[in-house]
């Protein structure tokens, strides 16, 4: 990763915008960052990071969120921003980020809160910017994947904050642990024990909860052999889940329960047989007395139903003899239904007759029922002889309405006759008229067909006459950047040319600079060097030379891809140019673009006219075919109507002569009538009148007869029936529902006295009843009790068996419990071992070192190797840095960190060193932590690294051994900035980029860079 340019606006101290060229302060190789002190030196990396990662390292992480990272000498509408510019895996990429403010409201007072944005551009070959993101998650994740560490990483790989290592040195292996885990993200060690300790409180709570099962299942098994509540004979062991042989101790006492259950199963069994040979001869007993209590009982019962029987025996008699005299008047019930049914028709019959009679006229007031009905015959004849009348009424007024059919059609015949005629009258102009229409219709369909071959043409040269005045801009435009590249290209390589020129001046210098007493020169071979050559104010070195060919060599690359795309540009102006002009002489101007759109629209607007008129071509068509149709069908219509009107003519003599015979023969039928019909329906009504009175009388006349007969029929079947009169031969009879219920009781005392006989008759009822009453409620209570003893001996085998039969259950689950139990127990015991070996409480750990410390004590190594070859460096050779994985505090190790000293050589703390010495051991530690977590992150390349404080405590020698530490880190391609207001460093390294601070807040100033 390397950083080129940082561009700061309104951030931290900065009020006004600030850019920083990084690429410039590099070339150097080491550079200073120096400032009073609250100038804003750090604010600086502040703002590299905030780029980066959207937020600022260390204690300043809470200002990331937004309105703090603001300057206060900012001005009121200027916008917070942050851009950097870097090269990271090979790619040139801009990062621009911007937080929330509030800012003032476009209208009205008051502030309005904006929301933070951010940007991410990669460099093009072409030279430009293409944009990738404005999402701040997805930039996030880019760069995090681009640079393949964590914010907290970054800062501590590329960010050196030498108070941290200083405290790192110091600091015991918890501390070491919590910072290298950080580094190193080491989490997933930390996971694996976890996850082993998880797994061992997972197993032991299996195998635990195997135990309480088994225990829960003992405790069932004793209460299921404790017996009538008394404690069982083999107590059970005391146990606790986990305890060892916890399975074999249950094992064995369940066999013992088991054993004295099935004792108390037999003898349980013995006494139930006992119990039901008392219970059999008990219930014997109890059914002999039952059954002689039941048969005294029904004795005394048929006692008391025969006293009961003789006091309702005159009762009985009366109902017989009633019986009897409604079954003599059964034989006269036909001659009363005969004789009421005749009664009842006699007066409906002359209902109806006095009904009829009332409808007729007066005169037939004592008519009989043969002189009513010759009256009925006299009008049906009369009737009969007015239905040729009727038809003849009928057929005049046909006659009527065919006349008026006649009268309409004849009007209807005349209109259409005038109106096709009129219509006929201009026939010839309509048809000339649409003729033309057609033929229009078709010339200008014609015509648009001609106009669509031109429109086409046309368009396209329309086309490239726009393409050849856009690609004529561009012309210019890559010319001048052609000319541009050129000068440009002239330029760089004058200015390499004179650097190179300036390079060789001091060579001499630049060989002086690795000349070492006692050293061969490699010039001259003398080993003495009393007057090396010094470098002047703008001494150029080999790194400024090889920048300046590297800028020569980027312009001509350059020069040549700007003649390229003049090239294509000049090409494809020439095509659009040839395309534009259409084959026309190639004398005189080009056409111009408005030319050109002035003739298009023209052609466009004469196809659209022309194919306007030529969308009529089908409806001229139709209209013509129409009007044609039209006048064949108005020619017929008029030939129709005459032939319709000579036939009327001699349809209308005919009716009339029909119509005068007709009227003479209906003038002698309608009488006084004004119709034949009206007379038809006086007949028709006098006719039915008649005859209705005639059948009635005649009715009446046979009831009367019938109803006669009735009454001496009834008189002879009540004399022979035994009655008087007919009158008490009905007050005899009786309906059935009475009947059935008369014959009811008398049966139920007739079947009541035969059962009383019966039981009275019964041997073992009246042996019964001689002797003595029966014991019922002994008898009932010695079967009571021997019923209690059977079920109590029953409980007692039911219990003992379901004792045996619980506890062979619960011993079969104990058995396969236990089974399953083996392979948990071993399963923890193994996890058990690997838990502890893993945390560091395992016997087996000798060191009692952590898995996480283990992987972080390998890191810790590693780091130290890395560090010791720039600290022996630095110290002439005097210290390095070695691990130690001696036993610390708790008796843990594992993350020791010694000195050895070499003057003295001995082992030992690193908290013995000196301030000067503590400063350069943390440098060398962070440079080698910070070679070890790039190899860790995937090895990309960490260009530039800043240093922030701790050179004021080193002297004037070690301050040199420590630069030329960091000047080799040039070897690797490198720059390393340096963040410090010691004033000594401003004399030794001339890059520097200065933090002013002043009341209108901090500016940067930058000077000493190529």
């Amino acid at each position: 990763m390397r950083l080129h340019r940082l561009r700061i606006t309104a951030f931290g101290p900065f009020g006004t915008t600030q850019d920083v060229d990084f690429d410039a302060l590099s070339a150097a190789g080491i550079f200073l960052l120096h400032g009073p002190t609250g100038a804003g030196k750090t604010s600086v990396l502040d703002a590299v990071c905030y780029a980066l990662y959207g937020s600022v390292p260390g204690a300043r992480q809470g200002s990331g969120q937004g309105m703090t990272l603001r300057s206060d000498h900012a001005p009121q509408g200027a916008r917070t921003e942050v851009c950097l510019e870097l090269t990271v895996a090979g790619r040139r990429l801009e990062i621009t980020r911007q937080p929330p403010w509030e800012r003032p409201k476009k209208r009205g007072t008051g502030t309005t809160t904006e929301k933070a944005q951010s940007w991410l551009r990669e460099s093009t070959p072409a030279g430009g910017w293409k944009d990738l993101s404005r999402s701040h998650q997805e930039i996030g994740e880019e760069i995090a994947q681009l640079l393949g560490m964590s914010k907290e990483q970054f800062c501590q790989v590329v960010l050196l904050p030498q108070g941290d290592f200083a405290r790192f040195l110091r600091a015991d292996a918890e501390a070491r642990g919590k910072l290298l885990g950080r580094l190193f993200d080491t989490r997933r060690f930390a996971a694996v024990e976890q996850r082993l300790a998880e797994q061992r409180r997972t197993t032991e709570a299996e195998v635990k909860e195997g135990d309480a099962a088994l225990l829960a299942d003992a405790h069932r098994m004793q209460q299921a052999a404790a017996d009538g509540g008394r404690d069982p004979e083999a107590p059970l062991p005391v146990l606790t889940p986990g305890d060892p042989g916890l399975a074999t101790e249950v094992l064995t006492w369940a066999a013992v329960a088991r054993t004295g259950a099935r004792e108390r199963l037999t003898i349980a069994q013995c006494a139930l047989a006992a119990a039901e040979s008392a219970q059999a001869a008990a219930d014997r007993h109890l059914a002999d007395a039952a059954e002689l209590d039941r048969l005294q009982a029904r004795f005394a019962e048929a006692r008391e139903r025969a006293a009961r029987l003789h006091a309702r025996e005159a009762e009985q008699r009366e109902r017989e003899h009633r019986l009897e005299r409604a079954r003599k008047a059964e034989a006269v019930a036909p001659a009363l239904g005969l004789r009421e049914a005749a009664e009842a028709e006699h007066r409906r019959a002359a209902r109806e007759e006095a009904r009829a009679r009332a409808h007729l006229p007066e005169t037939f007031e004592a008519a009989g029922a043969a002189g009513l009905a010759a009256a009925a015959r006299k009008a049906a004849e009369e009737l009969g002889g007015l239905a040729s009348a009727r038809r003849a009424e009928q057929r005049l007024a046909d006659i009527t309405a065919e006349r008026a059919a006649l009268d309409r059609q004849e009007r209807a015949d005349d209109d259409l006759s005038q109106d096709a005629s009129a219509w006929l009258d201009g026939w010839e102009a309509t048809r000339t008229a649409l003729q033309d229409r057609v033929e229009s219709a078709q010339e200008a369909a014609t015509h648009a067909e001609r106009l669509a071959g031109r429109l086409e043409p046309a368009q396209t040269r329309l086309d490239a006459a726009r393409r050849r005045d856009r690609l004529a801009q561009d012309a210019a435009a890559a010319h001048e950047r052609a000319l541009t590249a050129r000068e440009h290209a002239t330029a760089t390589h004058e200015h390499w040319l004179a650097l190179k020129e300036q390079r060789l001046a001091g060579i001499a210098a630049e060989l002086a600079a690795h000349l070492t007493d006692g050293e061969p020169c490699a010039v001259c071979g003398a080993t003495e060097h009393p007057a090396p050559a010094r470098k002047t104010a703008g001494h150029v070195d080999r790194g400024a030379e090889e920048e300046a060919l590297a800028a020569h060599r980027a312009a001509l690359e350059s020069r040549t891809a700007a003649e390229r795309v003049l090239g294509d540009v000049q090409a494809s102006l020439a095509a659009a140019t040839e395309t534009a002009r259409g084959g026309e002489a190639l004398t005189g101007d080009e056409p111009t673009v408005e030319e050109l759109t002035a003739r298009v629209e023209g052609l466009r607007r004469e196809y659209a006219e022309a194919r306007d008129r030529a969308s009529a071509l089908h409806a001229a068509r139709e209209a013509l075919a129409q009007a044609e149709r039209e006048y064949d069908h108005r020619v017929a219509g008029q030939q129709e109507a005459a032939r319709r009107a000579a036939s009327r003519a001699t349809l209308r003599e005919a009716l009339d002569r029909e119509q005068d015979s007709l009227s003479a023969e209906l003038a002698h039928a309608r009488g006084t009538t004004g119709s034949v019909a009206d007379r038809a329906a006086q007949l028709e009504r006098q006719t039915a009148l008649l005859t209705e009175a005639a059948d009635a009388a005649r009715a009446a006349a046979d009831t009367a007869e019938r109803l006669k007969a009735a009454d001496a029929r009834l008189a002879d079947a009540a004399f022979r029936a035994g009655f008087d009169t007919p009158e008490a031969a009905a007050a005899a009879l009786l309906d059935d529902a009475r009947y059935r219920e008369l014959q009811h009781r008398i049966d139920d005392w007739r079947h009541e006295e035969a059962a009383v006989r019966s039981v009275l008759a019964e041997p073992d009822t009246a042996a019964a009843a001689q002797r003595p009453p029966a014991d019922l409620p002994g008898a009932r209570a010695a079967a009571e009790a021997a019923g209690r003893r059977l079920r109590a001996a029953a409980s007692a085998l039911d219990a003992a068996t379901g004792r045996c039969a619980e506890l062979d259950r619960l011993s079969a689950r104990t058995v396969v419990g236990a089974r399953g139990l083996a392979p948990l127990r071993a399963a923890y015991d193994r996890v058990a071992r690997l838990a502890g070996l893993a945390a560091g409480t395992s016997a087996d750990n000798e060191r009692r070192m952590r898995l996480e410390s283990y992987v972080l004590a390998a890191r810790l190594e590693q780091v130290a190797a890395a560090a010791t070859v720039r600290l022996r460096q630095m110290s002439s050779g005097r210290y390095t840095l070695v691990h130690s994985d001696d036993r610390t505090g708790r008796g843990r190790s594992g993350l020791g960190l010694h000195v050895v000293d070499a003057w003295t050589g001995r082992e030992r703390d690193t908290a013995t060193l000196s301030g000067g010495e503590t400063f350069f051991a943390s440098l060398a530690l962070a440079l080698g932590l910070a070679d070890v977590v790039t190899d860790e992150a995937g090895g990309v390349r960490l260009d530039t690294l800043f240093i922030d404080e701790g050179f004021g405590s080193l002297d004037d020698q070690t301050l040199d051994e420590v630069l030329d530490v960091l000047d080799s880190l040039r070897e690797r391609d490198r720059s390393v900035g340096i963040v410090s207001h010691v004033a000594d460093l401003r004399r030794r390294v001339h890059a520097q980029l200065e933090v002013v601070k002043g009341r209108g807040g901090s500016t940067v100033r930058q000077r000493g860079g190529v």
